[in-house]
């Protein structure tokens, strides 16, 4: 298995050598050569495996020997250990073709637990085998952020630095970030939006004189192992429905359109998804693109939905390459296109996308709205972020089952579902005494180069 650049002009690299390298040296995004498709009866043979079981049947043709088999079991055994439910990603029942996919159940009560718990095993392992040691640099818009350094905190071979925009982020998705006491783990506060953090991100990827000091490695979802941790709850979820023998449907709320990706990788593995559709708070460029073949930026809207407040959705960059038959040069151009504030999307690859995604958008008032119905009706209760993803996806119901992703604990985001329903959620016990704890935070100008002195002086120092 090998794994080629959106771009075209970097080198191919093995499955070890793009997790370990995150984001392309042509700036471009890691995607496989092909996707192995699996077939009807190993999609049926999934029904009643465990999470762990499905996660190693669906990833291991990815892996191309870098693990050995049992190594690569124990590795995702430890990743899900820590769960807090023994389906690990349960599905609820909102209503007739309706459910909700738990995805919180994760020790920050994201869905970015799932990839990141397990890529944090795998460079722990990788690194344990070469003894060297790495420094990763991550962005978040809230949730990426904690997941990050509750996987790699402690580690005396890793140091972590997470940007996020200082306020705009949950309370709790802050302290989350800024309590840790662990040395190799820090929280930097840029002055800023989501899409500043990720572009220095990208920027010291860019940085070869940087990168090679340092020995960058990413977390974000720019990182393809990210990406394909996520597939696993489709087939999972799916299976769980009656799949491969109908087909089912999933909304997700997406922002930097990294699940969603892997949504759109599960079927090209064969998994039957009958629609997969984006769902986006009024930072709506991913719906706008899909309705009106135009990706441009407006502006960073901050929302009760922080997470998905973001305009330049990394991902898009890895579905656009296949819209554009895999055309390297094409992408480059649109990229270069983008950094001037965006672009058209040529009349081909615009049907290739409208073939693959539907998509809608929600506001606000409707975002707080669904949170207090469903919770009427079900009792359930949704994060803003689910909240999105249930909203656009009544819109999209029929005869096929259809799953939305419920990416976040309500409770990091409880003024806005205390101001939606009147009642405050609770943190789990574990996460009980989180605003007692002290913070430790940097807050930084959105400057490169301050932010990479910064880095150096705190490797330094360790």
């Amino acid at each position: 298995m090998r794994y080629i650049s959106t771009r075209g002009m970097a080198p191919s690299l093995s499955f070890g050598e793009a997790m370990m390298t995150g984001l392309a040296r042509d700036g471009g995004l890691y995607v496989p050569q092909e996707v192995p498709v699996m077939s009807q009866s190993q999609i049926a043979g999934l029904a009643g495996k465990s999470y762990e079981e499905t996660a190693f049947a669906v990833m291991w043709p990815f892996i191309g020997g870098f693990f050995a088999e049992a190594e690569f079991k124990d590795l995702i055994a430890k990743a899900y250990a820590h769960f807090n439910h023994s389906a690990r990603a349960p599905l609820v029942q909102l209503a007739k073709n309706h459910f909700l996919l738990e995805l919180f159940h994760g020790p920050t009560l994201a869905f970015k637990d799932f990839a990141m718990q397990l890529i944090g095993q795998m460079m722990q392992a990788a690194l344990a085998k070469t003894g060297e040691r790495i420094t990763i640099v991550g962005a978040t818009s809230g949730d990426t952020g904690s997941a990050a350094m509750e996987a790699f905190r402690g580690l005396s071979n890793v140091d972590v630095f997470i940007m996020y925009p200082h306020g705009r982020v949950s309370e709790v998705q802050r302290r989350q970030m800024t309590t840790p006491v662990e040395p190799n783990v820090h929280a930097v506060a840029i002055d800023g939006d989501f899409d500043d953090a990720q572009a220095n991100v990208k920027a010291m990827f860019n940085d070869f004189d940087f990168r090679d000091g340092v020995r960058l490695a990413g977390v974000n979802s720019i990182n393809w192992a990210r990406v394909l941790a996520q597939v696993v709850y489709y087939f999972s979820s799916a299976v769980s429905l009656g799949a491969p023998h109908r087909p089912i449907s999933f909304t997700v709320p997406t922002g930097n359109f990294g699940d969603i990706f892997a949504g759109y990788i599960a079927r090209k593995m064969g998994l039957p998804i009958e629609k997969l559709v984006i769902a986006t708070n009024q930072n709506d460029i991913l719906d706008r693109a899909i309705s009106l073949g135009e990706y441009r930026t407006n502006g960073v809207m901050p929302s009760i939905s922080p997470s998905m407040d973001i305009q330049v959705s990394s991902n898009f960059e890895r579905v656009l390459f296949d819209a554009y038959g895999r055309d390297g040069t094409a992408i480059s151009g649109l990229m270069a296109e983008l950094s001037g504030g965006g672009f058209s999307i040529s009349q081909g690859a615009i049907g290739a996308l409208r073939e693959a995604f539907s998509s809608g958008s929600c506001t606000e008032s409707e975002t707080s709205a669904t949170i207090t119905r469903t919770y009427d009706q079900t009792g359930e209760i949704l994060c803003p972020h689910s909240a999105v993803g249930v909203k656009v996806a009544e819109g999209e119901l029929g005869t096929t089952p259809m799953i939305t992703l419920a990416t976040a604990h309500p409770a990091k985001f409880p003024d806005a579902v205390e101001a939606a329903m009147g009642t405050r959620p609770s943190l789990p016990p574990r996460l009980a005494d989180l605003f007692d704890r002290p913070e430790r935070v940097t807050r930084m100008p959105n400057d490169l180069k301050a932010i990479q002195a910064l880095i150096r002086e705190r490797i330094a120092t360790r």
